[in-house]
């Protein structure tokens, strides 16, 4: 993995033209033209400071820097998970805080410890408790609601994002909401802006995620037949339901749950595929190209997918993938459309979330693989777990979303063309 750094990119081209030394070339360049006067040297210098203090670029670099992701915490930042929660710190903070509402700061520790998991119902949460604070919300004197409130719901984001960084659908539903804010009339009273606001909650809900859930569905099973091995990996929900219609609809296909520590949350999805009479079986990711052999279809979720195609989603997707791509076996990534983002990735370096380091360093019902016991006491250990992988466009075979069956490569058109209209609203 190599990282280049633009800076030292920008300072080798600068070099060069100079007549420096390059780095593929080890002759010294030639100067084509003789060097600058020192009156053109010193004029050309005005100009670019008088550019400069004008602000010429300024707008488009503080534009830019709008579209720049979040920085991540890093690994080996001791702060993150000292005492391997952030709990008791976020306890002691609670009445330091500004002022919360109880909806989001339950929902802000389920997050923390992990009782909600899942792009949509950590998106379906956050949203309810928006809209329970919205309903409990009063414009201050001398205020008003569309200047007042976004403010307010920034400060709850802040405090979700202290409890799990935010995911990208939720940054687009957030920014869903603020836009509603935003359009409302000045002259609208409090309760009907209030109600008006629950209302565009209810119906992004309903129509971007659980209406989309069910197109999807409609869509993606068209492409199981009888006969078919079908496999996922973790535990999609929307890759559930399409199996539990295929099934309801008398297809006879058998299902391979493909699964992962630390979470294993295949283990649950593969109760209630059973519960239901499906015909399944189950295997560690470990043995991914051992049973893709048999397998016909992949079907995948995913937390995001992105401008270029490159599918964001649960760390361990990218190998499941890329193995079906080997086998020559399809791979179908089934995901909302609120999910996809303007944002180019082409690495799960530059941008991750970063999971508890003493998840990986245990292994349930195994005391006797204790090797790593109070491995933060030791300076030169770090543990790294990454919840999140990119899959490149490359091994994805067809992107099923709620505007139909698509390919990687028109995701920029989708993205480009429904934003105009709004696409989120």
């Amino acid at each position: 993995l190599f990282l280049l750094d633009c800076d030292a990119a920008e300072g080798n081209k600068g070099g060069a033209a100079s007549g420096g030394v390059s780095l593929g070339n080890p002759k010294p360049a030639k100067s084509a033209k003789p060097p600058l006067e020192r009156k053109d040297a010193t004029h050309a210098a005005a100009s670019v400071a008088a550019s400069e203090k004008k602000g010429g670029d300024r707008p488009l670099e503080k534009d830019r820097k709008k579209d720049v992701p979040h920085p991540r915490m890093q690994f080996d930042d001791k702060h993150r998970y000292e005492h391997g929660t952030q709990l008791p710190d976020l306890e002691a903070k609670f009445f330091q805080l500004d002022p919360m509402h109880p909806s989001v700061y339950k929902v802000g520790l389920r997050y923390l410890v992990g009782d909600l998991s899942g792009g949509n119902a950590r998106c379906i949460a956050m949203l309810h408790a928006f809209k329970d604070a919205i309903s409990d919300y009063t414009t201050p004197s001398e205020k008003v609601l569309i200047m007042d409130l976004p403010a307010k719901i920034s400060s709850y984001i802040s405090f979700l994002n202290e409890c799990r960084p935010i995911s990208i659908s939720m940054g687009n539903a957030i920014r869903f909401l603020k836009s509603r804010i935003r359009r409302l009339p000045v002259t609208v009273s409090e309760s009907e802006a209030k109600a008006t606001l629950q209302s565009d909650i209810d119906r992004f809900i309903n129509e971007k995620i659980i209406i989309a859930d069910k197109v999807i569905v409609e869509h993606a099973v068209t492409k199981i037949s009888d006969g078919d091995v079908l496999l996922t990996y973790g535990s999609p929900a929307v890759v559930e339901m399409l199996l539990l219609y295929a099934h309801k609809l008398g297809k006879k296909f058998r299902v391979v749950v493909v699964d992962s520590r630390p979470k294993l949350e295949g283990q649950g999805l593969l109760r209630r595929l059973m519960a239901n009479g499906l015909s399944c079986m189950y295997t560690h990711i470990n043995a991914i190209s051992y049973i893709m052999h048999e397998v016909t279809r992949v079907f995948l979720g995913a937390a995001s997918v992105l401008s270029n195609g490159t599918v964001y989603s649960r760390v361990g997707t990218a190998s499941v993938a890329m193995v079906a791509n080997a086998f020559r076996v399809p791979v179908l990534i089934c995901c909302e459309a609120y999910k996809f983002h303007e944002r180019v990735q082409l690495d799960s370096i530059c941008s991750n979330e970063l999971g508890d380091p003493d998840t990986i360093s245990k292994v349930p019902g195994r005391k006797d693989l204790n090797h790593l016991d109070k491995w933060a006491n030791h300076e030169n250990l770090q543990l790294l777990n990454l919840l999140y992988d990119a899959t490149p466009s490359d091994y994805v075979s067809m992107i099923v979303s709620d505007h139909g069956m698509l390919p990687p490569t028109s995701v920029p058109v989708i993205v480009r063309e429904y934003r105009r209209e709004e696409l989120w609203i």
